[in-house]
């Protein structure tokens, strides 16, 4: 009997990657800067593979708040669970 194996959201795939990305070039970046005795390359590429980082997960948690907004309407209805400010 097969058992269907779920498949993976695309947005976990990619803050999967990013994250994984990010690792390899800081650990790549620390053994340089260990080696050389040169902080240079701190100044480029860790700005640049955190603010990636940052990207994917402020992307990430948008629409995670989205899908959780829909969830709950459908739990809850939509006069119930009214997630629109008030004026």
């Amino acid at each position: 009997m097969k058992t269907h194996r779920k498949k993976r959201e695309f947005s976990k795939i990619i803050i999967t990657i990013v994250g994984a990305v990010t690792l390899v070039v800081s650990a790549f970046t620390m053994a340089v800067v260990w080696k050389t005795s040169d902080t240079a390359p701190l100044a480029y590429l860790i700005p640049s593979v955190f603010g990636e980082l940052a990207t994917a997960t402020g992307f990430y948690f948008s629409k995670a708040k989205a899908e959780n907004r829909i969830k709950l309407r459908k739990i809850y209805g939509p006069e119930i669970y009214n997630d629109t400010k008030e004026v």
